[in-house]
């Protein structure tokens, strides 16, 4: 499988990042665009013809990487037999010389003939998209696994203190040595079968080797066909990651200072492949430190209002960067009709922003920052489904997280801040709550530590957790993870959405099925 090395950022402000199947109007661009992966290599880029072909034999297979209207990855694949592909061949062989016409609709594997990157969009795992594409394609499929022959980059330039290629492929597994193609993709879960000889004699940064790789789906049963090694750690693509951050309030020198811890649990989060991590509630006070002063509740808000774009930007580059879709906390925000909302700010991995404002202040926003109630409430389209947040004290409203879920949400976030822990249970009984009638997850994220100098921000108490319903397919006491409290820390856990349609149809109770529609309903009046 050829491939491109990582690269530079997206420098555009706006923008969605998306990865779609391609179609034969794409070819030209993808002729340009494979041109400039490999212009400074051996590899030969591929003819229109053999993109045609490509795209003909198996278009579900065919994906690219679309930034705005602009292709910036390619992912190519197709089915084929394990008799063919578990053997010893070379690239041109299996891959019909790149057209992919070897490709057999009864096949049992998928093989992975490219990934490629545009090196103007480097450094946005857009890589790691196309490997979770390929993945569910593989699962959608029924499919045994995914096969290829990885290249091995490094390896001319190591070739002489290593001559026994596979004794170096060895030391990569074991993590004594670094390939930036193979390390990614036994970082994915591949398994190396073995190193094929002059796989792509074109590639002489590989000096002409392949690397034998599988993937065996997890959802179909093991058979004897190939020794399979067990594999601790991955996961269903039907469940969802999340990661929820309990987040230290610290004093900082700088915003790039603020920043930096941000990206530490981000990349954390996402080096697990999470598909969420959520913040607290008004984390985004840590920037009134910088100021090393109390401010009144117009100065701190309007410090504050001068960090909004470059928070923003930050956090959607991040997004992109780590391909993890993240609930920003909130961030109290001047809006332009001249009232403050705490507004929560969401971050897709597409490159979409979304803004979900608090609905009921509490007594002390009011009177510290002139905090006023927002008037809209909307479920948020993911890639793995619609979410909902409701910041802190909104979730210990019912009629919200309801009509939530009557607009189809199966999690829904609550970024939380409480100073103390009687003011914490509040919020963590009423989530629980909203998880149990509504059979739903709740997904909470509080503040530990201490801001002097910041008015109201004092002292902090928080246990975060992930919260399921209370029934035979969830975890013990509802409670799907949890974390020590008022320590900086992070808490895991996979959800299955189809565990949610389980309950909800034919669980012990059905709280949304046995509504009585004939006696009482949420009318929403807001937006």
């Amino acid at each position: 499988m050829k491939s491109a090395n990582p690269g530079s950022k997206i420098n555009k402000k706006s923008g969605r990042l998306t990865v779609r199947n391609a179609t034969l109007k794409d070819v030209p661009a993808l002729v340009e665009l494979v041109a400039r992966v490999y212009r400074n290599t051996s590899i030969p880029a591929y003819t229109e013809g053999a993109l045609n072909g490509q795209i003909n034999n198996f278009s579900e297979g065919q994906l690219v990487a679309v930034y705005d209207e602009e292709l910036v990855g390619y992912c190519a694949s197709f089915r084929i037999s394990g008799k063919i592909a578990l053997r010893p061949h070379t690239w041109v062989e299996i891959t019909g010389n790149g057209y992919a016409s070897r490709h057999n609709p009864d096949g049992e594997y998928l093989y992975g003939m490219e990934v490629c990157v545009d090196p103007n969009f480097r450094g946005y795992r857009i890589g790691q998209r196309f490997y979770n594409a390929r993945k569910q394609l593989c699962q959608d499929l029924g499919l045994k696994g995914i096969i290829f022959a990885g290249r091995l980059p490094s390896y001319a330039k190591r070739a002489r203190r290593y001559p026994d290629v596979e004794s170096y492929v060895q030391q990569i597994v074991q993590k004594t040595l670094r390939d930036p193609v193979l390390s990614f993709q036994l970082h994915n879960n591949f398994e190396v079968l073995g190193v094929i000889k002059d796989y792509l004699p074109e590639d002489r940064d590989s000096l002409g080797y392949g690397v034998h790789l599988i993937w065996y789906n997890p959802g179909v049963p093991e058979e004897s066909e190939i020794k399979r090694h067990k594999n601790f750690g991955g996961r269903m693509q039907e469940t969802v990651r999340i990661g929820t951050v309990q987040y230290m309030m610290r004093k900082v020198s700088s915003f790039d200072e603020f920043i930096s811890f941000i990206e530490y649990f981000v990349d954390v989060i996402a080096d697990y492949n999470g598909d969420f991590v959520v913040f607290p509630e008004l984390f985004t006070l840590q920037l009134l430190s910088i100021e090393d002063q109390r401010l009144s509740p117009a100065e701190s808000i309007a410090a504050l209002t001068k960090y909004t774009e470059r928070f923003t930007k930050a956090m959607r580059d991040m997004a992109l960067r780590y391909n993890i879709n993240i609930i920003a906390g909130t961030h109290p925000t001047h809006m332009p009709s001249g009232r403050v909302e705490n507004i929560s700010y969401i971050f897709l991995r597409d490159g979409s922003i979304h803004q979900q404002p608090k609905i009921h202040p509490t007594p002390d926003e009011v009177y510290w920052w002139n905090i006023e109630g927002g008037n809209t409430l909307k479920a948020i389209e993911t890639d793995c489904g619609s979410i909902g947040v409701l910041i802190c004290y909104d979730a210990e409203f019912p009629e919200l997280a309801r009509h939530l879920v009557d607009q189809g949400v199966f999690l829904i976030f609550v970024p939380f801040c409480t100073a103390e822990r009687l003011g914490y249970l509040r919020v963590r009984y009423c989530s629980q709550a909203r998880a149990v009638e509504n059979q739903v997850y709740v997904v909470m994220s509080g503040n530990v530590g201490n801001l002097p100098n910041v008015a109201n921000m004092d002292v902090q108490y928080a246990q975060s957790c992930i919260l399921t319903p209370c029934d035979f397919p969830f975890s013990r006491d509802g409670i799907a993870a949890d974390t020590t409290p008022n320590v900086e820390t992070i808490a895991l856990a996979d959800v299955r959405p189809d565990s949610l349609r389980t309950a909800r149809n034919a669980g012990t109770v059905q709280n949304l099925k046995d509504r009585r529609h004939d006696l009482y309903s949420v009318h929403w009046r807001g937006k």
